[in-house]
């Protein structure tokens, strides 16, 4: 894909004539994309309605099985047009706000669970796992590299006793129950939310892998109540995983602990919060 050679106003055009999108719809204004992808709001009657998103095929591709697999779910936005040669796509807008007023962790990520999480399916496409534009040959596999980039992100932020700590988690987090097609960045930042409700879930970046992530993905993308009983109460939802409670915490830990690489690298205005919870899961270490 190249989006200098895409016509936008072209494209519209015709999805115009085809009764794809109203007459009267028009780009409304760009959005933050991919490094290479644009995203644009469409508007009818100057209210937003649609996201017209061009980006790599590949990611394209993935992207569009996704909202196809679970067009159920009543938090991913409804697709209303692939293109056949998976230059773009046309998507629902979802009015609120990311990040912000999302309300307790225990009231969205219990929605999250029952109205996405829940709708997973069990992936046959591959025997390999992880990200679908950067397929591993193992589960092991996928998380020893999300270990490896958390440890040269945090530095001396965290003693190595707890990378070490940390990496004997391994065993324990790389079994799986099954494999699924996740959304693969389930967190706040992606998460849309009105009126202290989250009301959508945007920019997957489709994976097979165990449900168990997407969740702890979920759970550690705030540093917000990130404390047992909201762990126990949301994950007692979850349909598609059935590991025992110190496999959870297992996950939970090697989760944040990504997590907090990942802070120190985009997110340092979270650090100090995420160190802070930290001190109360490492407790659960062996």
């Amino acid at each position: 894909m190249s989006q200098q050679r895409i016509d936008v106003e072209g494209v519209l055009s015709t999805l115009r004539e085809k009764g794809i999108i109203e007459d009267n719809a028009k780009v409304m204004g760009t959005m933050s994309g991919t490094t290479d992808g644009l995203v644009y709001t469409l508007a009818v009657h100057e209210e937003p309605k649609y996201i017209f998103k061009i980006d790599h095929k590949e990611s394209i591709r993935v992207v569009s099985k996704l909202h196809q697999a679970y067009i159920n779910s009543p938090l991913l936005p409804k697709l209303i047009y692939r293109d056949p040669v998976h230059d773009f796509i046309v998507y629902t807008y979802v009015a609120g706000t990311t990040h912000y007023n999302r309300g307790a962790k225990k009231e969205w990520l219990s929605r999250l669970v029952q109205d996405l999480l829940n709708h997973y399916s069990i992936s046959h496409d591959t025997d390999k796992w992880g990200r679908l534009e950067r397929l591993r040959d193992s589960w092991r596999e996928f998380n020893e590299r999300s270990l490896e980039g958390a440890r040269m992100n945090l530095g001396d932020l965290l003693p190595n006793e707890d990378y070490e700590r940390v990496k004997s988690l391994l065993d324990s987090v790389s079994q799986v129950d099954g494999k699924y097609l996740l959304h693969g960045d389930t967190g706040v930042h992606n998460f849309v939310y009105r009126d202290n409700e989250i009301v959508g879930v945007i920019d997957p970046s489709p994976m097979v892998g165990p449900v168990i992530y997407d969740y702890t993905y979920a759970y550690c993308s705030s540093p917000d109540d990130l404390d047992l009983e909201t762990l126990l109460t949301t994950y007692d939802l979850l349909d598609h995983s059935s590991i025992d409670k110190s496999r959870l915490i297992d996950n939970v830990i090697f989760q944040l602990y990504c997590r907090i690489g990942i802070c120190a690298k985009v997110h340092p205005h979270d650090l100090s919060d995420y160190l802070h919870a930290w001190e109360y899961w490492r407790g659960y270490l062996n």
